[in-house]
């Protein structure tokens, strides 16, 4: 089984960005994290992060080709805006978990509404890079339940 984690416009900056909001734990390390944790669950896990929604998009299409199992995403800003990456994400067959490390609906208000939570299996929040784990064993339980 294959499962694809997507990052969105700015998540390159986690550990250098906001610590309040986000830690100090890079990308890198939270990659290197579910690459463990997909290891430990017997599943491939590919991570790709961007900062132009039209290549979002792009790798959302290659991953429908490729009949991944399951996607994690966390698409930053895009999370509150992006009807292209919605619509990208709603092509998929498979299971979508929505993750972010802040808690988003105790922030700002223009970051309470998401447009991709109506084609999510789910939404995990507020948990730091727990969130990007507990979603990983989200969508290989639900991938693995059908």
């Amino acid at each position: 089984m294959k499962f694809l984690v997507l990052n969105g416009i700015n998540l390159n900056m986690f550990g250098k960005r906001d610590p309040k909001q986000y830690g100090t734990t890079t990308l890198a390390q939270i990659d290197e994290q579910l690459l463990a944790l997909g290891a430990e669950l017997g599943v491939e896990v590919e991570c790709f992060q961007t900062n132009f929604e039209g290549e979002m998009a792009e790798r959302i299409h290659r991953a429908h080709g490729e009949g991944v199992d399951g996607v994690l995403i966390n698409a930053g800003a895009w999370t509150h805006y992006s009807y292209g990456i919605r619509d990208a994400l709603a092509i998929l067959k498979c299971p979508i978990i929505e993750v972010h490390m802040s808690n988003i609906h105790a922030r700002e208000a223009f970051r309470h509404h998401s447009v991709i939570a109506e084609i999510a299996r789910g939404q995990i929040a507020g948990f730091g890079v727990d969130s990007y784990l507990l979603g990983l064993r989200a969508a290989v339980s639900a991938a693995r339940a059908g």
